[in-house]
C-alpha cells in the first residue's frame, strides 16, 4: 500500500491527513467512516495531484497529493 496525503478544501474545514491506501475506493471508504468527512464525499470532487479522478478503482502511488474539492458555490 502507499502512504499519501489527503487535503481537504474550502469550507471542509479539517486537517490533512496521511493514509496508506492501494486505491481511491479504499480511501473513499476509510473517508466515509469519518462523521465529519462523510457528508462531504458525495458532494465533492476528487483531485489526484491536481487532476480530477473519476475513476474509483483508480491505484494511488506512494506520495499522491489528494485534494478533496467542495462544490464551489456562486460563480
Amino acid at each position: 500500500k502507499n502512504m499519501v496525503k489527503v487535503e481537504f478544501l474550502g469550507p471542509i474545514g479539517i486537517d490533512a491527513m496521511e493514509l496508506e491506501v492501494a486505491n481511491l475506493k479504499e480511501l473513499k471508504e476509510i473517508l466515509a467512516q469519518n462523521e465529519q468527512v462523510s457528508k462531504w464525499l458525495e458532494l465533492c470532487a476528487v483531485a489526484i495531484n491536481d487532476e480530477i479522478a473519476s475513476d474509483i478503482n483508480t491505484k494511488l502511488n506512494d506520495g499522491d497529493r489528494i485534494c478533496i474539492l467542495p462544490p464551489v458555490c456562486g460563480g
